[in-house]
């Protein structure tokens, strides 16, 4: 042990922990102070920037960073952290999270729903308008989902819009557009029936692929979404300026419904990716707010002007299933149990960040008023004991004298790379098994992992609404999600369950059943839990940061 923590000290020193931008994840964040710009200037020059200062000062302007460029904003494309913030504040969907992070009015001024639970109708603001001032219409959601679902259009949200009748159908080839139970009754009345009850269903409207698309505009320019001057958005801010790559600059909608309440004249997304860079510019001004790099953790973290709050999702590794010799299940519990989970969030990660020991992140209270979490309990530890054990039995089952080369794979950062080389001294120093690391760049990485070309590689998860089945189902057979090669009937029917039981107690026990086959299985193996640690910029305010992977600036505020 005395060996590893040598390692980690070294290590720690020379790396820093960088954004993660978690789509893959959904969905992190910055040290330094700058040295001074000495270069001198002329009188104009200066005269001219002081004007420039002294005219933002007047506005509110709040200085954030994005990481970088936004996958898509196309709604059913950006299904990934740097696009979902920006998404959230340019659009707006049937409902909208509240300060609370609970499934509130948001187009959608109420709604109806049957009493059998399956049809919901859906009553629309008559002042919702698109930033372009066309009125947001229910055809708008309807031309919208059935492009999320259109297996041309390819949308890795998809999956979500299965709880509408005739929407699988429709994305696997099975069904047409004309199967899926979405209507437009008129201008302002959509009607929605789902496949089964879902209680949950108003919270994963709150998910920006829902988010309406003005369909008038889609069908006369398909790229709309691709520069602020083709953008038509019908949330609280307008795309003002896009330089791609460079930044974002929004300002308030003047189009908005609720404008009234949008505190905010303006908002600037950098697209700094280095963490070094990030937090410098927050010291010397430029950005209002960063995430506190891992090796300034102990000396930040509990200042007044740090944000510390939940963010569901996990980091973890997927092992590929069809691949010697994880094939074997005792081989993949053998590689889980022999990780110290409280050591990689301690060292490692840093920030307050808590060891993952299941697979569900803390934070969803069951129908018995108990977490998750809490209620289902440790599912796997760090023991190395019992990882010889698991090693021993595996290679004997599979007649190895010694294991196939192992190969580690993560997308880069700083940070993954820092995980990386910690679980790699682990294996080494509990089960005597070398391992090579292997980075790729993201675009790369994900395709390769979903194809199944990958052994052991690193994931994460955001949560995309606000339930424990949300997780859960990224192993159905045949997932997108999935990319491990497990299918089990038992389990996709468990999930099948979790979804349509209406007695909550009772989908729940299946959600608990359903993770620790999950956790018997080990077909992916948990690492920490995600949270949120920001620090913010004296006089900033008002910005809530949901745990589903987003936040929301609507309401925030600077002086």
């Amino acid at each position: 042990m005395k060996k590893f923590l040598v390692f980690l000290m070294a290590m720690l020193t020379a790396l820093v922990l960088a954004a993660c931008t978690t789509s893959e994840n959904a969905g992190e964040e910055p040290e330094d102070d700058a040295e001074p710009d000495t270069t001198e200037q002329d009188d104009t020059a200066n005269e001219e920037e002081n004007n420039a200062t002294d005219q933002e000062t007047e506005e509110k302007v709040l200085r954030l960073n994005n990481g970088i460029e936004p996958t898509s904003l196309d709604p059913s494309i950006g299904f990934d952290a740097v696009s979902w913030d920006p998404l959230n504040n340019l659009m707006e969907g049937l409902t909208r999270l509240d300060q609370d992070s609970r499934a509130a009015a948001g187009v959608a001024e109420d709604w109806d729903i049957s009493e059998d639970g399956l049809t919901y109708t859906f009553h629309l603001r008559e002042d919702a308008n698109w930033s372009n001032g066309d009125p947001v219409v229910a055809e708008d959601f309807v031309y919208a989902w059935k492009y999320m679902l259109d297996p041309e259009t390819a949308s890795s949200a998809a999956f979500l819009g299965y709880f509408i009748e005739g929407a699988e159908a429709f994305n696997n080839g099975d069904g047409t557009a004309d199967d899926v139970n979405v209507t437009a009754i008129d201008d302002k009345t959509l009607e929605v029936v789902l496949e089964a009850p879902t209680g949950f269903f108003l919270d994963l409207l709150t998910n920006p692929a829902f988010f309406p698309i003005n369909h008038q505009v889609a069908q006369e320019n398909p790229d709309w979404h691709t520069e602020a001057n083709t953008f038509v958005g019908n949330g609280p801010f307008q795309l003002e300026s896009w330089e791609h790559d460079v930044e974002m600059v929004f300002t308030k909608n003047e189009h908005y419904w609720d404008a009234g309440v949008v505190n905010l004249e303006k908002i600037h997304f950098a697209m700094v990716n280095d963490t070094n860079t990030q937090y410098q510019m927050f010291e010397s001004g430029e950005l209002d707010t960063a995430s506190i790099p891992p090796e300034l953790s102990d000396q930040l973290i509990d200042g007044d002007n740090v944000y510390i709050g939940d963010y569901g999702g996990l980091e973890f590794y997927r092992f590929n299933i069809t691949e010697e010799p994880f094939h074997n299940k005792n081989i993949r519990k053998a590689f889980a149990y022999a990780v110290n989970r409280a050591d990689i969030a301690e060292y490692v990660v840093k920030n307050g960040v808590e060891p993952a020991y299941g697979f569900v992140s803390p934070g969803f209270t069951g129908p018995t008023g108990t977490d998750f979490r809490a209620e289902n309990g440790d599912l796997v530890s760090f023991d190395p004991a019992l990882a010889q054990d698991y090693l021993e039995q595996g290679m004997a089952e599979e007649g190895y004298d010694e294991l196939p080369e192992i190969v580690l794979s993560y997308n880069t950062s700083d940070a993954n790379k820092a995980v990386a080389e910690a679980l790699q001294s682990m294996f080494n120093e509990h089960l005597g098994v070398e391992v090579t690391l292997e980075n790729q760049e993201w675009n790369v990485f994900a395709e390769a992992q979903q194809n199944l070309e990958l052994q052991l590689s690193r994931s994460s998860f955001i949560n995309d609404y606000s339930d424990p089945v949300n997780f859960l189902e990224s192993f159905v057979t045949d997932s997108y999600m999935n990319r491990t090669g497990f299918s089990s009937d038992a389990y996709d029917e468990l999930i099948a369950k979790g979804k349509s039981e209406t007695d909550e107690e009772q989908r729940w026990e299946y959600l608990y059943e359903a993770e620790k086959m999950l956790a018997d299985e080990m077909i992916a193996m948990p690492i920490r839990y995600y949270n949120t640690v920001v620090l913010e910029a004296d006089g900033v305010s008002g910005i809530l940061r949901h745990p589903v992977g987003y936040f929301d600036l609507k309401y925030a505020d600077k002086k």
